[in-house]
């Protein structure tokens, strides 16, 4: 199926050059781009439809880095609203610990649901408790994202450590070792898609440093290396992370990930927000990927990460929403405008430009998950992933001044248009395949049942 997006009044392509385009249009055969230009197009075979971006910017849909899907249950629970990480972390696993499939596939649609009306069309996401030994809620989530039709890179996440152990998690929450890894292994075999524009990839992720044991780390490592996978995990989010990791193993949150083989440029880590010079300098060396959650980093009070002075650097920078009930809520472009600003709070108002932050969103996660040669900005021979926003809505008016960046500095609530691999899931800001409403009370049930227990 050809379909034609013509009259697009601003393109950012996102390519190398960072091309900006006016009175474009672009050509999407099945779900490949096949033409961008300027002007009138002129095609040897006819539309099968036309879309008109009138009044529209068009941009590379987001990618979203970092995320606990199930977490949308546990939106603004009033307990843990003034929590720091871990005391919020031990709370919450008591009711995390009754989450099964029907949890997981709901509230994976919610937030992939909300990601997308906020510009996202690739999303990662890092699901690291399976409550009793359900290993099946990670085959609900994948069901979930492909039922919606995003571009989905799911974590086949892990913990081993539990209260007894010296971790933070309930026994109920973690397994032992030789089942995370043959489940790492069931779930790679199963799902992994390694051709040209995959819809569903998988990385391995043990959930942080202080919930696994060490040798589950470095036979983590070393099982993505066999597979040719991703790893992930959180890393150096808080100083309470760091006195543990000194205490316990003796080393410095990056300096233990050296110590266990992650720091290798198939890993990317979320947050780093505690991360000295020299932190940095090795993870540049090993060109790690790194997701930058300014929200959830802001809502537990964690710090600021030093992302001004990492993109200079060789690290892989994007951007993730994280936990919804570390964030209570799944904007991506909301965290792409908390980006731009939070980094200016620390490193002064040229510290992160809009642009950057537009080009972290895209091309960055992209590059954080290995997938820029398919997916990341708009260019021929690439993926069809595609989002525009109406200008023609009450929060950009008056700021059309530079239309490119309108929807970082103007605040913008939600996408028009969303076309994931050459699919229309949102259309005149309306989602095309899902009743938004049922899906909510199913959600509201199931979050009402979890925390009552």
């Amino acid at each position: 199926m050809r379909t034609l997006i013509t009259d697009i009044a601003f393109l950012m392509t996102g390519d190398a050059i960072r091309q900006e385009l006016k009175d474009a249009y672009v050509v999407v055969d099945d779900n490949i781009i096949t033409a961008i230009g300027t002007g009138a197009p002129v095609l040897d075979t006819p539309a099968d439809r036309t879309i008109s971006g009138a009044r529209m910017l068009m941009m590379p849909g987001f990618v979203n880095t970092h995320h606990h899907l199930y977490q949308t249950l546990f939106r603004n629970v009033p307990q843990v609203e003034h929590a720091k990480l871990f005391n919020w972390l031990a709370f919450l696993y008591e009711h995390w610990k009754y989450i099964d499939e029907e949890a997981v596939y709901t509230s994976a649609q919610v937030g992939i649901c909300e990601m997308l009306k906020t510009g996202v069309t690739t999303t990662s996401d890092h699901l690291y408790l399976y409550p009793y030994g359900n290993n099946a809620i990670i085959d609900a989530e994948i069901r979930a994202a492909r039922d919606i039709g995003v571009r989905f890179h799911p974590t086949r996440g892990s913990m081993s450590l539990s209260k007894k152990d010296g971790g933070l998690p309930p026994d109920s929450v973690v397994q032992t070792d030789e089942e995370i890894l043959v489940e790492s292994e069931r779930v790679i075999h199963q799902y992994h898609d390694r051709g040209r524009y995959p819809m569903t990839r998988i990385a391995l992720a043990p959930c942080s440093p202080f919930s696994v044991t060490t040798d589950l780390m470095k036979q983590t490592a070393a099982l993505a290396e066999r597979e040719d996978v991703l790893i992930h995990t959180h890393l150096a989010e808080t100083q309470d992370e760091e006195e543990f990791c000194l205490q316990i193993f003796g080393f410095r949150p990056v300096d233990y990930m050296e110590e266990v083989g992650w720091l290798t440029p198939r890993s990317w880590f979320a947050h780093i927000v505690w991360a000295s010079d020299a932190d940095i300098r090795k993870l540049s060396e090993h060109e790690c990927g790194m997701a930058h959650c300014p929200a959830s980093n802001m809502r537990l009070g964690s710090g600021i990460a030093p992302v001004a002075v990492m993109k200079q650097t060789n690290m892989r920078i994007g951007i993730g929403v994280d936990g919804s009930s570390s964030n209570d809520t799944n904007s991506f472009i909301g965290e792409v405008r908390l980006a731009t600003l939070l980094q200016r709070v620390k490193y002064g108002a040229d510290a992160l430009t809009s642009r950057e932050a537009l080009a972290m969103a895209s091309m960055g996660g992209a590059r954080v998950l290995r997938m820029d040669s398919d997916i990341g900005s708009i260019e021929v021979g690439k993926a069809a992933d595609l989002i525009m926003w109406d200008l023609d809505t009450l929060e950009f008016a008056g700021g059309l001044h530079d239309p490119f960046t309108a929807p970082v500095m103007c605040d913008a609530k939600q996408v028009s248009f969303n076309m994931v691999n050459g699919r229309v899931l949102i259309e005149n800001g309306q989602f095309t395949n899902i009743d938004v409403r049922a899906l909510v009370a199913r959600q509201n049930t199931i979050a009402a049942n979890l925390m009552a227990r």
